[in-house]
């Protein structure tokens, strides 16, 4: 059994766990989990998870309830289904479809779930649709998602439903991210904000601090206004490169000017565009499990501890992936 060891970070190690277990079908013992965590151990979105792949793979658990600090998961199999899964509170629907996204190389899947899709430490949905899938078909990657509802914290309420065709992944290469191109700005805020204009102001914000900055590229504007059963707002800057789509995302908050809102996401934007990284931070370390199996290669990561937490557990699962790191960027190599 493969012992991982979760002491150093967060859930992306149990996420990672989750799916290289099923994917090759071996079981994992979990200790410590999230145990860099103020509050470790296993919350709602971590539990739906480990429950999800339970499901798929009829694995026998242990230690799979809230509060758990310790996990043995044994997959017996890999099988396609349609279910649907409720986090039951404003937990991430993003973080729990990461978990299951990379299945796509064995298996169709159509999976439902109800949470938060806009909630800080994890990317909103509007960055999973408009960046991330973007950015891995690329890579062969078959998949689309459909939001049915948007939640915010504290209620939730979201719900948003992932369908997976069985994927040729191939070789993935990146090296260069290449001239940017274009920028997109996806703005939503809930209908009690409408009223005060909030996404509007959101996103003309953007539009204008990017003109003033001399950047000389077409900027879109996607504009709307949801119903949610807690009132706030999203803010997404996508910009797109001749090679790579990056996406910079920030929530509203109470007291928080739709203004100041924008002008965070665009630091964002404008830290990452003078680095020589070719994917953002959050997509950093959540590309790694695609890159194993294939000779595949990505120069420019962001040095986080949430790459060299990953990589560490992939190379548990007995995948060969070689990094390069310096004090601001990581090159990755992956071997057969």
């Amino acid at each position: 059994m493969i012992e991982i060891d979760g002491s150093k970070g967060g859930g992306q190690i149990l996420r990672t766990s989750l799916t290289l277990s099923a994917l090759r079908q071996e079981p994992f013992r979990i200790d410590n989990i999230r145990g860099s965590r103020p509050n470790p151990g296993l919350k709602n979105q971590h539990l739906e998870a480990v429950k999800t792949v339970q499901r798929l793979t009829d694995a026998e658990v242990k230690g799979a309830n809230i509060g758990s600090e310790k996990l043995e998961f044994k997959p017996k199999t890999l099988k396609e289904e349609s279910f649907t899964v409720n986090i039951g509170t404003a937990g991430s629907i993003t973080l729990l479809l990461d978990t299951v996204l990379p299945l796509a190389e064995k298996l169709d899947l159509r999976l439902t779930v109800k949470g938060g899709t806009d909630v800080k430490w994890s990317p909103t949905l509007s960055y999973f649709k408009h960046v991330k899938l973007p950015l891995l078909k690329k890579k062969g990657l078959n998949a689309e998602i459909d939001l049915e509802k948007t939640g915010y914290y504290p209620k939730g309420g979201g719900e948003a439903t992932l369908r997976l065709e069985k994927s040729d992944l191939n070789s993935f290469s990146l090296e260069d991210r290449g001239e940017l191109q274009r920028f997109e700005i996806y703005s939503k805020a809930s209908k009690e904000l409408e009223e005060q204009s909030v996404a509007d102001r959101q996103a003309d914000e953007v539009a204008r601090i990017i003109k003033n900055s001399h950047i000389s590229v077409p900027v879109n504007k996607d504009i709307s206004y949801a119903e949610t059963s807690s009132p706030g707002s999203t803010l997404l800057v996508k910009a797109v490169y001749e090679n790579s789509i990056v996406g910079f995302d920030v929530l509203g908050e109470k007291g928080k000017r739709s203004e100041n809102v924008a002008k965070e996401a665009v630091q964002k934007f404008k830290k990452f565009h003078a680095s020589e990284a070719v994917v953002d931070e959050y997509m950093a370390d959540q590309i790694i499990v695609f890159l194993l199996g294939s000779e595949s290669c990505l120069k420019g990561l962001k040095s986080t501890n949430h790459v060299r937490t990953n990589l560490e557990t992939v190379r548990q699962f007995g995948y060969t992936i070689d990094a390069e790191e310096d004090e601001k960027l990581i090159n990755l190599r992956s071997r057969v």
